[in-house]
């Protein structure tokens, strides 16, 4: 049966391990890569639209030969405020293929020891728990119909230059 067969790492919650962290890592980046597939030509911020959900908003935060940092959230308005939630930093990894949270901290402002330490959880722990949360959310998105297109501007433009294209 399917259910007797053991969960993947990355989704056992009780399976904190650094293997298991690296392998969350590379299922977030596919996740990510099935949400933005041409994320190598996406500036600035993006809106994806799905029927009966949230519009997602992915703003290109910095971008290098290897890496690509994004912001990744809902935005919610309250008498003209605009609320971010959740509001995920992620860095991609090109080369090695991985994705990781880095909006998330771990630690209280100055101070050495952190939060979960406090409470007993390992820094480990913690970057599994931010990290795990966004490989759910990713296939949650995905689930929902999100997916980010670069639109195609060459054909636009060129009907503004001659009308009979």
């Amino acid at each position: 049966m399917i259910l007797d067969r053991p969960l993947p790492a990355h989704l056992n919650p009780r399976h904190v391990t650094f293997a298991a962290l690296m392998e969350l890592y590379e299922s977030s980046y596919l996740r990510l890569r099935r949400l933005c597939p041409d994320l190598h030509r996406m500036e600035g911020t993006q809106v994806s639209a799905a029927v009966g959900a949230s519009d997602l908003h992915l703003t290109i935060l910095e971008r290098t030969p290897y890496t690509t940092k994004l912001g990744l959230s809902y935005e919610f308005g309250q008498g003209g405020r605009i609320r971010r939630q959740p509001d995920m930093v992620i860095r991609m990894f090109h080369d090695a293929r991985q994705a990781e949270v880095v909006g998330r901290y771990c630690r209280r402002r100055g101070e050495d020891m952190t939060v979960d330490a406090i409470a007993g959880v390992s820094g480990l722990a913690c970057r599994w728990r931010h990290n795990r949360f966004l490989f759910k959310w990713l296939g949650f998105c995905l689930t929902q119909g999100h997916r980010f297109q670069v639109r195609d501007t060459t054909a636009a433009r060129s009907r503004l230059v001659d009308p009979l294209v």
